[in-house]
This record gives C-alpha cells, sequence and structure tokens, in this order.
C-alpha cells in the first residue's frame, strides 16, 4: 500500500515543551502524539508513558492543533498516544495533589478551550486510541470527531468519581451527547471502565482496528488517507464538520443558516466545481483541496 509507508517514515518535532510530538505525513496528515511520563514530564529517551496531561501538554496539544490549522497542506488531523499501552490516562494525579483549587479551576478553564478550538478546527480530526483512553484521556478523545481504536488494547471510561470529583474537562457534556444523558451518567457514577468493543456499541468508539501498535498506526494513516486529496474534498469535510459540531448546538433554523452558508463557500470552491464536472462527465473527481 503506497500510505502504509507513511507510518514508517514521520518525522516527529516536539512542541515547546517537549509533551506532543509533531509530524505530517506526504498525502496531508498531521500527527499530533502525546508523551508523557505518569508525573506529566517529558519521557526519558527509550521511555513509552501513560501520556498523561498537565497545563504544560495542553498548551502543547493548542500549539500543535493550531499549527495544522495555519498549514494549507495538512488536511485531516489525527491524535494518538505514544507507546503501546496508553493513548492517555488523563491528568497527572501527581500534579493535582501539588496545585491550589484556584490552579486547578484555570487548568479546567484553558482544557476546555484547548479541546473546543480542536473541535472546532474545520478539519476532520480522529482520535487513533492505541490503548487506555481513560478520565481526562476519554475526553481529549471525544473532542475528536472520529475515534478509531485498537480492539482489545485498552479500556475507556470517566472513572472521575473515585477521586471525588466529576470529569471536568467537557466529559461529562461531550458523553452525554454521545450515548444520551442515563446512560452518560450511570457510566460517570459507577466510575466502571469499558472495553473499546462495549464503547464501540455505545457509540464512543466509531471503528475497531486489529493488530498490533505498529500496525494500528500504519492502519489509521491509511484510513484517515480516504479523507485527504484526491480522494475526498477536503474542504467539504471540514464544512461538513463544523455544520454539525456548531449547528447542532443551536435552534433548527439558525442550524440551517450555518448550513447554508458552508455550503454556498463549497459551491465557490474549486473542488465542487470539479467533483461537479467529474460526475457529469462520468469520471473519478480529482480533488485539490482547494
Amino acid at each position: 500500500m503506497a500510505q502504509a509507508a507513511h507510518a514508517q517514515s514521520l518525522h516527529f518535532t516536539p512542541m515547546t515543551n517537549h509533551l506532543v510530538n509533531y509530524a505530517t505525513t506526504p498525502n496531508g496528515i498531521a500527527v499530533i502524539e502525546l508523551a508523557s511520563d505518569a508525573a506529566g514530564a517529558p519521557l526519558k529517551a527509550g521511555a513509552t508513558g501513560p501520556n498523561t496531561y498537565t497545563h504544560e501538554m495542553m498548551r502543547d496539544i493548542d500549539e500543535a492543533v493550531l499549527k495544522a490549522r495555519f498549514d494549507d497542506k495538512v488536511f485531516v488531523i489525527v491524535l494518538t498516544g505514544n507507546g503501546e499501552k496508553f493513548f492517555s490516562a488523563g491528568a497527572s494525579i501527581q500534579m493535582l495533589n501539588k496545585v491550589t483549587p484556584g490552579y486547578k479551576y484555570m487548568f479546567c478553564l484553558h482544557a476546555n478551550e484547548t479541546l473546543s478550538r480542536m473541535e472546532q478546527t474545520p478539519k476532520l480530526v480522529i482520535a487513533a486510541l492505541n490503548g487506555h483512553a481513560v478520565g481526562g484521556g476519554l475526553e481529549i478523545a471525544m473532542a475528536a470527531d472520529i475515534r478509531i481504536a485498537r480492539k482489545d488494547a485498552g479500556k475507556t471510561g470517566l472513572p472521575e468519581i473515585n477521586l471525588g470529583v466529576l470529569a471536568g474537562t467537557g466529559g461529562t457534556q461531550r458523553l452525554a451527547r454521545i450515548t444520551g444523558k442515563s446512560k452518560a451518567i450511570e457510566m460517570m457514577v459507577t466510575g466502571n471502565n469499558l472495553s473499546f468493543e462495549e464503547a464501540k456499541e455505545l457509540g464512543i468508539i466509531n471503528t475497531l482496528l486489529d493488530g498490533n501498535a505498529a500496525d494500528f498506526r500504519r492502519d489509521v494513516l491509511d484510513w484517515a488517507g480516504q479523507f485527504c486529496p484526491p480522494n475526498k474534498a477536503a474542504m467539504a469535510a471540514g464544512h461538513i464538520k463544523r455544520a454539525v459540531q456548531s449547528g447542532t448546538e443551536v435552534p433548527l433554523e439558525y442550524g440551517l443558516a450555518i448550513e447554508r452558508e458552508l455550503q454556498a463557500k463549497l459551491f465557490a470552491s474549486k473542488d465542487a466545481k470539479e467533483g461537479i464536472a467529474a460526475y457529469v462527465e462520468k469520471r473519478v473527481a480529482n480533488f485539490q483541496g482547494n
């Protein structure tokens, strides 16, 4: 497979705090990799970690998302974790045990802003769950548009009640919108984690892929490649995302207005002209991403 080599040829560069790594593939996928130890510190050479997050990691995620946003050669964002065992174990408990309540509030506020920015970015965001995604790890993943998990590789859930708190980085709101209120409340008040297979049945996870960690990353990038030019009109994919993410949060008539405005922008795009012409001429469209 032509795209299979992309996973092997990724050249990561660290963001400012060395808690997130960033790379791009030749076909326009930005890969954002979470990488930290249990304390939320940068990983030492050769180590893999639970990829717990701190305010510093959230700043790195923000930096990486903005980098992908402004890169016209990036069409899809894939968010994943370092190593084989964890996508992310959530917020660093060691960090939370040391800081003041005021710091914790600002930490949650900035994390909410970071994930909202990712959610509103007009490019498709895919969370690739290479391992456990619990607590804040699931909260990060739920801010993505699509979640793909490695089969039998981990569990997911929001067990914050066991710490005497709630999922404060968007968890209560996004989980309820995915599973419905009653199921979301049940999951959070019991604090039980689910297998990826169980999570798929509830719609928390969209797709399961077989294979080891290396195969999974390769297959995720291959899967994500279907949304890059020339296969799909990337602008249309991004506008579909924006119509759904923004439109479902407002009354229907306003959602329809958002849909119309985004459609008007697409009708003026080169890819729309190409797609319509290809249909009329009975040929495969060759999208360029503009």
